[in-house]
């Protein structure tokens, strides 16, 4: 380990790496500190339950918008996966069990699982109408998400070429989210299914002023221009490893296990100063980039952290093992149709609307909202061949409506009544208790691990367990100071943000790590 580095990174997140791999590659000197034993951050995946050989992902799950070019650029051996079925929404009619299956594969079979909830196919027709919305609105940012910022109204003016272009922008950037929803759905059900894009990680409603809902669903709509969220093969570590290899091989060096004590941000150069296996160590930087948010940083200047309201976290996380899949109540689809997609359970449009009320009352809500996901049934190489041969799967449970104040005060009582709540809005829809399905370890617990936003922030750092660190930000600059810049620069020189909480941070995307490199490259 050298005295100086060009570049020293704090954090070994995916877009601390991403930054790395750019830097290294260009011919800078790059030192990557991470705190954790383990390189990846968020995106790492980990032997959850001992006893079993099944590793998942404990805080991120899908990827969607980590672009292209970025995977091109860097040469990495990333495979995605497309899930078969895109959501499976259970739903009861006079008594009778059956579900709402949107196929990523086959259209048809959408149209007609569309046309038994509503009796028509005018809101397969309209929810078509609408998601065409989403693509247009990403054919004109999603390139520009990794160059320099621009103006609203330039962006705006990139939107004036046809009627679809103009109501895309309107529907998503002028006003309300809610009011897109209700203009082209009619069916509540469907319209909590589009409603769910712009809740998850967020406290937010359908017509929330501050259109933070706008920004959240556009971040799970525009990836890659297509918005689909793809399983990556051999999890969601093999991003981080992937990237680790590709940094490592440009030259960049990492040290795990690190204590960050100060830093030293005046002047024309930048020191760390840290503890490593018991050794003290100050390092100067030419450029010092910051892969953690902005309440972190923080604490370590001594300057007044201010986030706003909508910077909140508002998700609880439940990992699971599975010994099989629990039979549905439904008699189709199969469990392994309606679970290879997101399973939607008490995501309609008005019980939303309730269950936020309730949690911004301060109580967990009565019914709680929440989506499913079982990545071992598009890859399963997450598993070891002995648990794949016994029909064994993970599934994550991802709810809703459960922010971070809820939790504060008590969080190991709070968390287990939302742990129980969550496992209930399962129930209502399998033959069998989704806890008897769980494989269980040999001291006789099960294979069920629950994080609320409180063991979020304690385990990462993200402010009040926001997944996306700090609220997501509109594709062009907040104002007029920033039109130019690259999203990630801070009030000290070459002292840039990493992370999610650069403006178009947030998501598994690299776009911050891209963005911070572009900058240092830019300044040299």
């Amino acid at each position: 380990m050298k005295s100086h580095y060009d570049v020293v990174i704090l954090g070994a997140g995916h877009n601390g790496l991403v930054a790395a791999a750019y830097l290294g590659r260009a011919g800078l000197s790059v030192l990557l500190l991470e705190k954790n034993d383990y390189i990846g951050g968020a995106t790492t995946s980990q032997q959850v339950f001992p006893d079993f050989e099944a590793r998942l992902s404990r805080y991120s799950y899908l990827v969607s918008l980590f672009p292209e070019k970025i995977i091109r650029d860097l040469g990495l051996r990333l495979k995605l996966r497309r899930r078969a079925t895109g959501s499976f929404t259970p739903y009861v009619r006079n008594g009778t069990h059956s579900g709402l299956l949107l196929s990523n594969v086959d259209e048809a079979q959408s149209r007609r699982s569309m046309r038994e909830l509503t009796g028509h196919d005018t809101e397969h027709e309209q929810l078509q109408r609408f998601y065409q919305l989403a693509r247009v609105f990403a054919e004109h940012c999603w390139d520009g998400m990794i160059d320099p910022l621009v103006a609203k109204e330039q962006l705006r003016q990139r939107f004036e070429t046809d009627e679809v272009s103009r109501e895309a922008w309107r529907s998503f950037v002028e006003e309300p989210l809610g009011l897109a929803i209700e203009r082209y759905l009619q069916n509540d059900l469907v319209r909590g299914l589009v409603l769910t894009d712009g809740k998850i990680g967020v406290l937010t409603h359908p017509h929330d002023p501050s259109l933070l809902q706008n920004r959240c669903f556009l971040y799970h709509l525009i990836g890659n221009k297509t918005g689909e969220w793809k399983v990556p093969v051999g999890g969601m570590g093999a991003v981080a490893g992937a990237l680790e290899r590709v940094a490592r091989a440009g030259g960049a060096e990492m040290l795990t296990r690190v204590h960050l004590q100060k830093l030293h941000l005046n002047g024309t150069t930048r020191s760390v100063q840290f503890e490593v296996n018991g050794k003290q160590h100050t390092i100067d930087a030419r450029f010092l980039l910051v892969n953690f948010g902005r309440n972190v940083l923080a604490r370590y200047t001594g300057h007044l952290y201010e986030p706003d309201r909508t910077d909140d976290g508002s998700v609880f996380k439940i990992n699971m093992l599975l010994r099989r899949l629990p039979k549905l109540k439904a008699q189709r689809p199969s469990s392994a149709e309606a679970f290879c997609g997101t399973f939607h359970t008490d995501e309609g449009y008005e019980q939303m609307n309730r269950s936020y009320e309730q949690a911004l009352a301060g109580r967990l809500p009565e019914q709680s909202p929440g989506e499913v996901y079982c990545h071992t049934l598009t890859d399963d190489s997450i598993l070891s061949p002995e648990l794949r041969a016994q029909g064994y799967h993970t599934m994550t449970l991802f709810g809703l409506d459960t922010p971070w104040p809820l939790f504060s005060r008590d969080n190991k009582n709070v968390r287990a009544a939302a742990e129980q709540k969550f496992l209930q809005s399962m129930n209502q829809w399998l033959e069998e208790p989704l806890e008897d399905c769980l494989a269980v370890q040999r001291d006789g617990s099960l294979c069920l691990e629950s994080k609320s936003p409180v063991d979020i922030e304690d385990a990462l750092g993200l402010y009040h367990g926001n997944i996306f660190q700090d609220a997501p930000t509109f594709p062009f600059a907040p104002d007029e100071e920033q039109v130019g810049t690259w999203g990630v620069e801070t009030e000290w020189q070459n002292v840039f943000l990493c992370g999610s909480s650069a403006h178009r941070g947030g998501a598994v995307s690299g776009i911050p790590g891209h963005n911070a490199a572009m900058k240092v490259l830019e300044s040299l």
